[in-house]
């Protein structure tokens, strides 16, 4: 018999059973998107071998991950170049873990991913809201001809959520017609106040990672300087825990353009802290 003891390529402090778990991680693969710089299939790979670097205890909110009660089910394996297949299986995908009674965390690949999640979220809770974290506005309604983009995702998403419910964080990027989009319909904040109007809504919270600076997060396929801080980011989460979390993604890490794998361990720290807000009892 072996001994071992083995590697577990799984998230760390994961509960392994997928039925008495609360929140399902889904590795999504898929950068067929992308406009500048590809690589982000390679996110949840990496993420989770980094994660066992990571300590399970976060001193921000007091709470070791088993508390958490999240299952790790792998990522899921995509048709290659086929854009509206990859997206109709992520959408079936999170539909199956809502079903069954519990929550997704997404962990990507680029922006685009969110679309199906959202769509699939949405079919089991109204009143959905969407926090958004990111550098660019992700407002187009197509690039180059290209509905399905991951630099569109929001503006399809604002679609079936209203735009009075989404709320973007950390934007500096956008064309004009973007940033005239975010000011009719007030998207933009500013202050942890500005998010109260989504406290009696059900909430799903999308990161991607270039919100952070790129002298924290270099490692991303669109990067974009002027961005905030880790702790930034963390105090943002920290104000979301008394919000009615239901979905959750953390996307567009790609990890090999920053090989001193700083992004990488960034990503994981991004998504403890983003687990613990997301299971926080209220």
């Amino acid at each position: 018999m072996l001994r071992g003891p083995f590697l577990d390529r799984s998230w760390m402090a994961q509960n392994p059973d997928y039925d008495s778990s609360d929140i399902v991680m889904l590795g999504l693969p898929f950068d067929g998107t992308v406009s500048y710089r590809p690589g982000s299939r390679f996110a949840p790979e990496q993420i989770r071998l980094a994660s066992w670097g990571l300590e399970e205890y976060s001193p921000n909110f007091d709470r070791e991950l088993e508390d958490v009660n999240f299952h790790d089910a792998g990522d899921l394996e995509f048709p290659l170049g086929n854009t509206y297949k990859t997206l109709e299986q992520i959408e079936q995908n999170v539909e199956d873990i809502y079903r069954d009674g519990k929550k997704v965390f997404g962990i990507g690949g680029e922006h685009l991913v969110t679309l199906p999640e959202v769509k699939a979220v949405s079919k089991f809770y109204d009143n959905l809201a969407v926090v958004h974290f990111d550098a660019h506005t992700d407002l187009r309604e197509e690039y180059m001809g290209e509905e399905m983009s991951h630099s569109a995702v929001i503006r399809h998403i604002s679609k079936f959520v209203k735009p009075e419910n989404i709320k973007q964080i950390g934007i500096r990027s956008g064309m004009k017609e973007e940033w005239e989009f975010m000011k009719k319909n007030n998207t933009l904040c500013h202050k942890y106040s500005d998010l109260d109007c989504l406290k009696d809504k059900n909430v799903f919270v999308t990161v991607d990672l270039d919100c952070l600076d790129t002298s924290i997060m270099p490692g991303t396929g669109t990067p974009e300087v002027g961005g905030m801080t880790f702790q930034e980011l963390a105090g943002w989460f920290d104000y979301l825990k008394d919000f009615n979390i239901v979905g959750a993604d953390v996307v567009e890490l790609a990890p090999d353009y920053d090989a001193t794998g700083a992004s990488t361990a960034v990503a994981t720290k991004v998504i403890r802290e983003l687990l613990f807000a997301m299971s926080h009892k209220k």
